[in-house]
């Protein structure tokens, strides 16, 4: 098999390019993930999809092909949230991990998936694992979701041809579409609420408009240097996805918090024992993140309700 044909039709730059319709993005996707082509062929796709850019049906048949191959985790029939965790910190602590165990504090089964492409930066993972050293909290390191339970699981346990793409950043040092892929991917075999975050404005509306045509249930915010949390110093815009309907949730407050938070340093054992404190109540939660939260728990029972309606 090859992909040269597609690439002929993305890679001929910025104003020249053609998209791909949904099946043809699937059938290309899926030669990627299956790895059934050359690395000259996969680093070629990247780049031109990179200056391109991918259009809502792309993705939505990058998905489908992602989909069709994802080992889905079985749902454990509560409400669920999914938390694809990619980004890590750099100049601000990676919250994340507050904002899954808070929803599990909650009852709410969480899917934290994540894989470093990028060494600089503190993961989630990096900071799971300090929390569950320092204060013996249970992270379920598997594939099994529960109640009031924070599971991780690595990108390579869900499909490691999406692992595969996503080291492509080490060697050219570019994003490529499977950074968007699994910000949007849903892994669960069931209804649940998937948490996506842009980086750049942009994205929200390119984003916004997979979510929709994909149907999936999804929280599509501004997250904190991209990853699913809102920043604890501003008020992000939230936006709430359900089966294809989008509804502004919450709008964007101008400018800082009146009262700013006391954040930790971004390495990962100062964020865990901030993390600790906060859940142990010495420590206030950051208002946008307790925001999200209940937005969060909202958007899963209404998931939950709309999935069970259909059967």
């Amino acid at each position: 098999m090859s992909i040269s044909h597609y690439i002929k039709d993305i890679g001929r730059g910025k104003d020249g390019a053609r998209s791909l319709n949904r099946e043809q993005a699937t059938d290309l996707m899926g030669q990627v993930l299956d790895a059934r082509i050359t690395d000259l062929e996969l680093g070629a796709f990247c780049l031109a999809m990179r200056i391109k850019g991918e259009t809502a049906d792309e993705m939505a048949g990058f998905l489908d092909a992602t989909h069709a191959r994802l080992q889905p985790l079985a749902h454990p029939r509560c409400p669920t949230v999914v938390l694809p965790s990619y980004n890590g910190a750099r100049r601000l602590p990676v919250l994340t991990p507050l904002l899954a165990l808070l929803l599990a504090r909650e009852g709410v089964a969480v899917l934290v998936h994540g894989h470093a492409t990028e060494d600089s930066r503190v993961s989630s993972q990096q900071v799971l694992s300090a929390l569950a050293d320092q204060e013996q909290l249970a992270i379920d390191w598997s594939s099994q979701l529960a109640p009031g339970q924070v599971s991780f699981q690595p990108t390579e346990g869900l499909l490691p041809g999406l692992a595969r793409l996503l080291d492509v950043r080490r060697v050219v040092g570019l994003r490529n579409p499977g950074h968007s892929l699994v910000k949007l991917m849903q892994p669960v075999a069931g209804p649940a609420v998937v948490v996506s975050s842009y980086t750049h404005p942009e994205y929200l509306t390119s984003m916004a408009a997979t979510l929709t045509l994909t149907r999936t249930c999804a929280l599509l915010l501004r997250g904190t240097e991209g990853e699913p949390v809102a920043d604890a110093r501003r008020t992000p815009a939230m936006d709430g996805l359900v089966n294809g309907t989008i509804t502004r949730l919450q709008a964007a407050q101008d400018g800082p918090l009146a009262h700013l938070p006391q954040l930790p340093a971004p390495d990962a054992s100062a964020t865990a024992a901030w993390t600790a404190s906060v859940l142990a109540g010495a420590t206030p939660v950051p208002t946008p993140i307790a925001q999200q939260v209940q937005h969060l728990l909202a958007l899963a029972r209404l998931c939950g309700n709309t999935a069970a309606a259909h059967h």
